[in-house]
């Protein structure tokens, strides 16, 4: 029994010696191994002074890497090899030929330096030998005159012992500059590497410091570069790793608040692939989705036109309606609804002007239409017609000074909107025939309006207009009537707002979007409706809604007809809510204006830059930019005297006007003003159509 216990007593340690034995052989395993070496990597990237290190070094040897290639690409042709490799790849034929003839005019120039450097290498003893010899005669001569000036022979040297002693004060000089020179030249070039590799970001990610990556809130062109390759696009993650250079068709500029440019995207990287990625390219450019714009400018295909703002300035109040406490209107001159991106008053047309307006419930929608109706109302001409296929109070406070107010979304509320509708296109052939006896082809004028009150301006609208095209028995003819309405009614001063908060092909009629000459689309759901409002392939070149948030960019839309291109919108707000009523004291004069009051409050005119220009201009064919800058603010120091020149070059490129030079300086051209004038008065669409699909 006892030697049994003894044995056991025996084994034990055995085991326990056997199972330390195979420890060191478990944790050998290369499983574990990789496992010990990854958290010994993870640790070091955790230890600052590791990770400035690395950083630091990766700005000298990243700094080094760059400017060694630049030098070799400065000096040889393997940029122009590089640029035939792309553009073989890309089967551009034409565009490889182009680099081939530029390789070889390198080359050629490249041969001639170096023949002149040997050439000079052959001639340049007998050029200082020259040169010496030419000056120890001037030097000798000059001593001659000394000396016959003061009667002494030992004069004859002095010119030339003043010039040895000169050179051995510059050769002192060199020798004690040298050896300090000598001795910081590596440091100046590891100071130049290190200044490159952090421009140019060469550090690993890990180890940017732990308060920041390091971006900047300016959208330079070098943080415009960074964030487009951090959108894990990859044809463009693989054009910058096959060394594409950026073509800046306008480097990152100042433009209102915020900052604008224009960039060629290289192949395989059309604009929709950047204008898909917005929130991340917004969040890499420090700014929110609303704050960031990609687009394809209408007449540079392949272009990245990037508005970028300054951050939280679309988020900001907008200021007060300009109409809210005096002023009136004309319909034939338009009324102030919103301000752009870049903080400009954007002007409604109403006259020869037809109106969609769209977007989920919360979007803002009765911003812009409240703004746009109470601008008519100030003009006494106006009448307005208002049909709401829904129970809802917006325009209750403007009732006063409605022709009617018709709300509700049943069946008598549909056939009173057929029945105007129906009246409409009675009232358009009438006009249309009124036209044509007075032996116009032109439109209805404000004389012509306060001659004949039957061709007065009408507004008229039409809210939760999808009620009206679905339904069962009235839809058909409704959208029958609707299109032909929105077609033949702008020369007859009758404008039409259509507004809906959906956008499918049901309710909405596809003619009504391609003929109303203004489209506004809030907040939206999906490109199919954003395209379905704003036009086919908006979505697509990057002016987009459905980035927008309802509850939260309340009253910001993306708008087509207020200008050449589409743009981002914000509109005025004037509200009428609880302890706040904006809306009934304009009602109020508006009303006072209608019945033949007073109505002596200054009239809201618009301001035309273009005009304006051309009166500065005068009858000068040209003029300066600099003058002409001066004369505007001159002219009116409250819209013109924050002006910079690239706020009256943008307004010029925005006109056609394009850049013009005499001896080298920038002018303004009265030929060129006049045309664009002349050709945006030319601009309205016509009866059969409006805006492009």
């Amino acid at each position: 029994m006892s030697d049994t216990v003894n044995l056991t007593k025996d084994a034990t340690p055995q085991a326990q010696d056997t199972t330390e034995a195979s420890r060191p052989t478990q944790d050998a395993t290369p499983s574990s191994r990789l496992a010990r070496i990854r958290r010994i990597i993870v640790e070091a990237r955790q230890n600052p002074a590791y990770r400035t290190a690395v950083r630091h070094g990766s700005y000298i040897w990243g700094g080094a890497r760059i400017l060694s290639r630049r030098a070799w690409e400065a000096r040889t042709t393997a940029m122009h090899h590089r640029m035939m490799r792309i553009a073989e790849a890309a089967g551009n034929e034409e565009m490889v030929t182009k680099w081939e003839q530029r390789a070889y005019a390198y080359r050629f120039a490249r041969h001639k330096r170096r023949m002149d450097l040997l050439q000079l290498a052959l001639n340049l003893p007998k050029a200082i030998f020259n040169a010496v010899a030419g000056a120890a005669g001037v030097l000798l001569f000059l001593g001659v005159l000394l000396a016959w000036h003061n009667h002494d022979v030992a004069d004859i040297l002095a010119p030339l012992n003043a010039v040895v002693r000169l050179v051995w004060w510059l050769g002192f000089l060199a020798s004690v500059i040298w050896d300090p020179l000598l001795y910081a030249l590596p440091f100046v070039a590891l100071a130049g590497a290190w200044a490159v590799g952090h421009n140019q970001r060469t550090a690993p990610g890990w180890a940017l410091p732990d308060d920041g990556d390091e971006r900047d809130v300016v959208p330079d062109e070098n943080a415009i570069m960074r964030a487009l390759g951090k959108l894990g696009i990859a044809p463009l993650n693989a054009a910058l790793k096959e060394g594409w250079k950026a073509r800046w068709v306008q480097p990152s500029t100042r433009s209102g608040n915020g900052w604008h440019a224009q960039l060629q995207l290289p192949e395989g990287v059309p604009v929709e692939m950047i204008a898909d990625k917005k929130h991340v390219l917004a969040h890499n450019l420090m700014r929110k989705p609303i704050e960031v714009w990609p687009t394809e400018p209408r007449d540079q295909a392949g272009v990245l036109d990037l508005w970028v703002a300054d951050p939280g300035v679309l988020t900001k109040p907008v200021p007060p309606w300009p109409l809210l406490t005096e002023g009136t209107t004309d319909f034939f001159k338009g009324v102030p609804v919103a301000l752009n991106a870049r903080g400009d008053q954007v002007i409604g047309r109403l006259m020869a002007a037809n109106y969609l307006v769209a977007g989920i419930m919360g979007s803002g929608k009765s911003s812009l239409v409240i703004a746009l109706l109470l601008g008519a109302m100030l003009d006494p001409l106006v009448e307005i017609d208002v049909h709401v296929l829904a129970y809802n109070s917006d325009y209750d406070p403007m009732r006063p000074r409605l022709r009617s107010l018709v709300k509700g979304d049943d069946d008598e509320h549909v056939v009173a909107a057929m029945d105007t509708l129906r009246a409409l296109a009675g009232e358009v052939s009438r006009r249309g025939q009124e036209l044509e006896r007075l032996g116009t082809d032109t439109k209805v004028t404000r004389e012509m309006a306060e001659r004949d009150p039957s061709m007065r301006p009408r507004i008229v609208v039409f809210d939760e207009v999808h009620e009206l095209f679905t339904h069962k028995e009235h839809g058909k003819e409704a959208k029958e009537l609707a299109l032909k309405v929105t077609k033949k009614a702008r020369k007859t001063a009758i404008m039409l707002l259509w507004i809906t908060p959906d956008a499918d092909a049901a309710s909405l009629p596809r003619g009504i979007s391609k003929t109303v000459s203004h489209r506004v689309a809030f907040a939206i759901n999906d490109h199919q409706g954003n395209d379905a409002i704003l036009g086919t392939g908006m979505h697509k070149n990057g002016y987009s809604a459905t980035t927008l948030v309802a509850g939260e960019d309340v009253g910001t839309a993306m708008a087509a007809g207020f200008g050449k291109t589409p743009g981002l919108i914000r509109s005025y707000f004037v509200r009428k809510e609880a302890g706040i009523d904006e809306i009934s004291p304009v009602v109020a004069r508006a009303m006072q204006m209608y019945e033949g009051g007073p109505a002596d409050a200054p009239a809201f005119t618009p301001v035309d830059h273009l005009a304006d220009i051309a009166k500065v201009l005068g009858h000068e064919p040209r003029m300066l930019t600099q003058d002409v800058l001066r004369g505007l603010q001159d002219l009116n120091a409250a819209e013109y005297g924050s002006w910079s020149f690239r706020d009256l070059k943008r307004v010029l490129d925005e006109a056609g006007h394009g850049d013009y030079k005499t001896g080298g300086k920038m002018h303004v051209a009265l030929d060129r003003i006049l045309d664009a004038i002349t050709a945006r008065d030319e601009d309205d669409p016509d009866d059969e159509g409006g805006a492009e699909d």
